[in-house]
């Protein structure tokens, strides 16, 4: 992220797919299961709290959280603010296109700063069949913040809504380890 006169510029890493599994098909639960105890984990053994917040996903990164061991002792919530409404009002994301780094950005702060969690993950894309804000179906922008790192990445992905939205789920389950194993490296 660099600071520039007519405001921040973010960084976005360009992926096609995810470590864990094709773009072009649905990851499964067990999956999403496993990177979630991995978050676990590491919250716990650093003493961390974790938020997500979400859009296209719409309450899957959240599900695979709440439902991972001891969660009540690390998971503070997640927020899923599908309408771009929500997305301005609630998680003070800029005025204009949802669909964008800038969007994901503002939400993974917003929510990180709403809750009080110590790290967040947060996810805004077209998830299909049709684009939105002039963004082709199957572009995703996931964020995660972790106070002094703060990364976006923009996935294209393949396939029908429930491939798109299980796909980024991963993907964003796989940001918030990343992440929280960079915390502590």
């Amino acid at each position: 992220m660099t600071h520039t006169a007519r405001g921040t510029d973010i960084a976005v890493v360009q992926r096609s797919d995810t470590m864990e599994g094709p773009a072009s098909g649905p990851v499964d639960e067990e999956t999403q299961a496993r990177l979630a105890e991995r978050i676990g984990e590491l919250a716990r053994e650093h003493g961390l709290t974790v938020a997500a917040a979400e859009s296209l996903t719409g309450g899957m990164i959240s599900t695979a959280l709440a439902t991972a061991g001891g969660s009540s002792e690390w998971f503070l919530g997640a927020l899923v603010a599908y309408s771009s409404d929500v997305k301005h009002a609630v998680l003070d994301v800029p005025p204009g296109p949802v669909v964008t780094a800038t969007a994901a950005s503002a939400m993974v702060r917003g929510v990180r700063k709403l809750l009080g969690a110590d790290v967040a993950v947060a996810v805004t894309g077209a998830g299909g069949p049709g684009g939105q804000d002039g963004r082709d179906p199957g572009t995703v922008f996931l964020a995660f913040d972790g106070g002094d790192d703060h990364r976006v990445t923009r996935l294209n992905l393949d396939g029908d809504p429930k491939a798109v939205c299980a796909t980024a789920t991963v993907a964003a389950l796989r940001m918030m380890v990343d992440g929280l194993e960079a915390l502590h490296d």
